[in-house]
């Protein structure tokens, strides 16, 4: 067993693993398709499934496989081209992984996601149960954002935020973010002093390291992704790595995972109720309410109700049962469903500005159960 506050030496046994490999590990210089990593990565997955692992992938690659197609030299800005490059690349690298995974016995199901899948309540179930039928059959869910009719103003970001909410999705244990680095340093690899990070225990600990670097030409992520995405996965029980693709298969692959390789983040929270992760990670909020220090407190220390009194103002227009974002003098402090619309709020403020105060036996604006506080993330 492993002690409290050290690198664990091995994957817990039958654990749910995420593997998230992004565009730059899946392309080669030339922009199309690294086939061989593509057979690496099934060839592990094949030798995971044969331990008792369920694994799910989040795999880009959708516009970098249809650029070389339709002739464009690099990734375009235009998010037409885009829609365009991925709608043609999709079914080529599905194709791919499943030609792959068949070499091994496995069955590849692809699951292509929208903003809608995750942020509708509705939805968010629906996945969740159809994530949960595809393992328990033994098949391997290969999954991405549908990027050929996702927009820029409703998405689900970069696919390390995507692996996070997956994880979520099917209460991993495990999730592994792969990239072209070893792991999470110091500051850049191969600058003076820079040291490679080996265990994360709690992110305030990464406060004086640089996570700005940005992503790879065919990528849209980088290692301040990777650190934010590893926060909200750990925050509710998620074990997360980041570590090199090139070196997954010695990672992974046998009984032992090395300690020289890659950067474990170890959970900072147990794993929560769906209700409450969909809630902190994946609804989409209608509006804020303010709130004063003392509520700040109740929520976040107190683990308490929101209740009227700390509410201080109220941003966008939204009905009562709408999702809202909870803020604070010290920023997002919680998500959760407000039990009075917008206007209910505005008519108590402007009730407390004329004179007359807030009753003192109503119902709460937003009750502890429906309350999801959410994590720091280091900020680039």
């Amino acid at each position: 067993m492993t002690a409290p506050g050290t690198r664990p030496a091995h994957l817990p046994q039958g654990a749910r693993i995420v593997i998230k490999i992004g565009s730059s590990s899946l392309t080669r210089a030339d922009g199309g398709l690294d086939l061989n990593r593509i057979d690496v990565i099934s060839s592990l997955a094949a030798r995971l499934r044969a331990r008792g692992h369920d694994v799910v992938l989040v795999a880009s690659g959708a516009v970098a496989a249809g650029l070389p197609t339709l002739g464009m030299a690099q990734r375009p800005t235009e998010l037409r081209l885009l829609q365009a490059a991925a709608s043609v690349g999709q079914s080529r690298i599905m194709g791919r992984w499943e030609a792959s995974m068949s070499v091994h016995g496995l069955v590849a199901a692809q699951v292509l996601l929208t903003a809608h899948d995750v942020a509708v309540r509705e939805h968010y179930r629906t996945v969740r149960e159809t994530f949960d039928a595809l393992l328990s059959m033994g098949a391997v869910p290969v999954v991405n954002e549908n990027d050929a009719v996702a927009n820029t103003e409703f998405n689900l970001g970069d696919n390390d935020h995507l692996a996070a909410l997956v994880a979520h999705l099917v209460a991993a244990d495990v999730l592994i973010l792969l990239t072209d680095v070893d792991g999470l340093w110091t500051a850049r690899p191969g600058s003076a002093g820079a040291r490679p990070i080996r265990l994360v225990t709690d992110p305030a600990q990464l406060a004086g390291v640089d996570v700005t670097g940005r992503g790879s030409s065919l990528g849209t992520g980088g290692m301040r992704t990777k650190v934010q995405a590893a926060t909200l996965a750990c925050s509710s029980g998620t074990a997360t790595i980041i570590a090199s693709a090139a070196d997954v298969v010695e990672l992974l692959g046998g009984q032992q995972v090395p300690q020289d390789m890659g950067t474990w983040f170890l959970p900072t929270g147990p794993h929560r109720p769906s209700r409450r992760l969909w809630m902190a990670h994946a609804s989409l909020p209608q509006g804020r309410v303010l709130v004063d220090d003392g509520a700040a407190r109740a929520v976040t220390v107190g683990k308490k109700s929101l209740l009227l009194p700390g509410v201080v103002g109220v941003d966008g227009d939204f009905e009562s049962g709408s999702v809202v974002e909870v803020v604070g003098a010290a920023g997002l402090l919680a998500r959760g469903i407000c039990r009075y619309s917008a206007a209910d709020l505005r008519e108590v403020l402007q009730a407390r500005r004329d004179g007359a105060g807030a009753p003192d036996h109503v119902t709460p604006v937003i009750h502890r159960d429906d309350l999801a506080e959410l994590p720091r993330t280091t900020r680039g």
